[in-house]
C-alpha cells in the first residue's frame, strides 16, 4: 500500500489473487487508486479484511465507469481460467520436429 506519512491516508493498493488446485497455481496482480475519504482510519487500526473491501468497492466502481476496467467477478474468474487452462491444457509450443 502506498500511504502518506503524515496523516496514514491510503491512496493506492497493489492487490494480488491468487488460485490454486490441487499442485496447479494461478496469479494475477492490478492496482487501484483509493480516492481520499472524508474521515481516515488510522493506519495503524486498518485490517486486511477493511483494505480488500475498499480495493474491491473500488474495482467495482471504475468497471461501472468503464468496462474496459474487469470486475471483481472478471478477475476471479481470469484466474480460475488460468488454474483450468493448467490442468487440461488446450493450447502448447513446440515444433514436431528435433
Amino acid at each position: 500500500m502506498k500511504r502518506s506519512l503524515t496523516d496514514g491516508y491510503v491512496s493506492k493498493v497493489i492487490y494480488r489473487v491468487d488460485g490454486a488446485s490441487d499442485t496447479y497455481k494461478f496469479r494475477t496482480t492490478g492496482e487501484v487508486g483509493l480516492p481520499r475519504p472524508s474521515s481516515l482510519v488510522p493506519y495503524a487500526d486498518l485490517t486486511e479484511s477493511q483494505v480488500l473491501t475498499w480495493v474491491k468497492a473500488r474495482i467495482e466502481e471504475l468497471n461501472k465507469v468503464d468496462s474496459k476496467n474487469p470486475s471483481v467477478a472478471q478477475i476471479e474468474a481470469i484466474v480460475e481460467n488460468g488454474v483450468n487452462e493448467q490442468k487440461t491444457l488446450t493450447t502448447g509450443t513446440g515444433k514436431p520436429w528435433s
